[in-house]
């Protein structure tokens, strides 16, 4: 792949290709045998009993080292997991990704580039979510290096980059989605925990991706109200659970009042006028929907006294 220049007018956008190399075996052979060589020569000439001799092999082997040696320059030990970003006077001549040793014109400069998975985890941020409550969120992200061109060219520090960008992130997730949600069917931090962090991570894609990161996964590690309404916010959690407790209980309550009724009058065990089945009605609710023990009343007397 080679670079990508833009509409006119626009920046080129640089893209990450494969750098021209050989391996380094051979290179490395090579250039050992030539710093022999120039030695050798070097000890010839010395020896020689010819003064006319002398020059002709003592030059060519003090030329023949250093250069051996500026080429062995060109090889670079990649490891797994990494890269080499090769620049040639300032130009960008392609990322090195074959591990093991490898040669590249020594003229040009190599900037070693981890491609491995890395974590991130964001300290504890304070904001106010979508109600306006101050609420405590932390998240974790794992990233890699995807386009080594990028990251290097495109911006300053990569890493740097992607750490402001998740906190960005999470602050701007934070603000658009309540820690509860008051409403029926609405999103919350709390209670749609896989949707918002699907979201967190779509954001942050897209606001590393000209640094030619990929972000594997993100994931909330710390979610929390801010402790100046952490009591106040408990209290309201609790009043919530109380009224649907409450809620089950009447439903429940009325379902037995009115099969009590209806077997009653099913079996013809006794005939309540409309007053006694209302007594009867509000007895059975209270002592249902009651949060304590009945005590029980024995009427020894009439059913109307």
């Amino acid at each position: 792949m080679t670079n990508t220049a833009g509409t006119a007018g626009t920046a080129t956008e640089v893209r990450e290709f494969t750098a021209r190399s050989v391996g380094g075996g051979l290179a490395l052979l090579l250039g050992l045998l030539g710093v022999l060589a120039g030695a050798a020569l070097i000890a010839l000439g010395t020896g020689a009993d010819d003064s006319a001799a002398q020059p002709a092999l003592i030059v060519p082997g003090v030329l023949l080292i250093p250069l051996a040696v500026m080429a062995m320059s060109g090889l670079n030990t990649v490891a797994p997991g990494e890269a080499r970003v090769v620049q040639l006077f300032g130009r960008y001549r392609g990322t090195i990704r074959t591990d093991g040793l490898r040669w590249v014109n020594p003229l040009t400069s190599r900037r070693k580039v981890s491609t491995r998975v890395r974590n991130h985890e964001t300290a504890v941020l304070k904001v106010n979510d979508a109600y306006g409550n101050p609420i405590e969120l932390a998240a974790v992200v794992v990233w890699k290096v995807e386009d080594t061109a990028r990251a290097i060219f495109e911006v300053d520090d990569f890493t740097e980059f992607v750490e402001t960008q998740a906190e960005a992130a999470v602050r701007h997730i934070a603000i658009e989605y309540p820690y509860d949600a008051h409403e029926e069917g609405g999103l919350s931090l709390r209670g749609n925990a896989e949707e918002i962090t699907e979201k967190l991570a779509a954001e942050l894609r897209t606001r590393v991706e000209a640094a030619g990161v990929h972000v594997i996964e993100s994931r909330f590690t710390h979610l929390a109200y801010a402790p100046e309404i952490a009591s106040a916010m408990l209290q309201r959690q609790q009043a919530g659970a109380v009224v649907a407790a409450r809620k089950t209980i009447v439903e429940g309550a009325v379902g037995m009042v009115e099969l009590a009724l209806t077997r009653l009058a099913e079996e013809d065990i006794v005939d309540l006028d409309p007053e006694r089945k209302a007594a009867m009605v509000s007895n059975l609710m209270v002592v249902l929907c009651g949060d304590r023990a009945a005590q029980p009343v024995v009427n020894t007397g009439t059913l109307y006294q």
